[in-house]
């Protein structure tokens, strides 16, 4: 694992040299990673990547706020354990069970329906 990077505001220098540029620079990263946040949780009902567009706008947040960076590490420390457990090979093999199980039962469903009411769709089956 790389060594992570020391917590705090990753602006330059000459921006934290003066406390109302630094204060002026925090509230414009914070407005534009809340703008991203929020372009991301519209995204969740609606098509598009919702939850990466939430995850940049995080990233925005982590190049000023500490508790962004926290989220952040948290978040990355848990995906890393969940895809080193999709690895392994008994849940791989239990998942792969699974969706054969959930294929067959969904192909079944579909050939009773086209068995019993025939290739048509089913806002145009006659009552």
């Amino acid at each position: 694992m790389s060594p992570e990077q020391p917590l705090g505001s990753r602006a330059p220098h000459f921006i934290k040299r003066s406390r109302p540029l630094h204060l002026s620079w925090q509230v414009g990263v914070f407005v534009v990673g809340l703008a991203v946040v929020a372009g991301g949780v519209i995204m969740l009902p609606l098509p598009g990547p919702g939850w990466l567009v939430i995850f940049a706008g995080m990233a925005i947040w982590a190049t000023e706020f500490v508790w962004a960076q926290l989220v952040l590490r948290w978040t990355k420390r848990k995906v890393t354990e969940a895809a080193q457990k999709a690895l392994d090979p008994k849940v791989r093999r239990r998942n792969i069970i699974l969706t054969a199980v959930g294929v067959t039962i969904i192909a079944a469903g579909l050939a009773v329906y086209v068995w019993k009411v025939g290739l048509v769709l089913p806002w145009n089956v006659a009552e």
